[in-house]
């Protein structure tokens, strides 16, 4: 969303389009105690990502395995995220604790986004 992913068109649209409303919900909806707030996954270790991988490394005319590598590189953790790392920032942010917390996108991408 911070960044739009070259090659990824439709999918840059569609993101930054469900950040506009999640945030636009975010304020509709506090109010009435609801909070709002999105998570901006990263390289998370899905069948997806391999999808995604495979894509790239044809586009590239490399070897899927370089461009996993590359891939991998590019993350400061160096390692893709498992989803189970998505689902424990969701499950903070459904949680009590989390209550102060409206109207944010947060990445999940193991420093990724090169943004502030």
């Amino acid at each position: 969303v911070r960044i739009p992913l070259d090659n990824l068109g439709v999918s840059n649209t569609i993101r930054a389009a469900v950040a506009s409303w999640s945030k636009t919900m975010s304020n509709e909806l506090a109010s009435f105690g609801i909070t709002v707030n999105s998570l901006l996954p990263g390289f998370i270790d899905t069948s997806r990502l391999d999808q995604v991988i495979t894509h790239f490394a044809e586009n590239a005319k490399v070897d899927k395995s370089q461009m996993h590598q590359r891939m991998v590189s590019s993350v400061p953790t160096k390692r893709f995220g498992e989803p189970v790392e998505i689902a424990a920032v969701a499950a903070f942010l459904a949680s009590p604790a989390a209550s102060y917390v409206n109207g944010i996108s947060m990445p999940v991408d193991g420093g990724r986004t090169g943004t502030i």
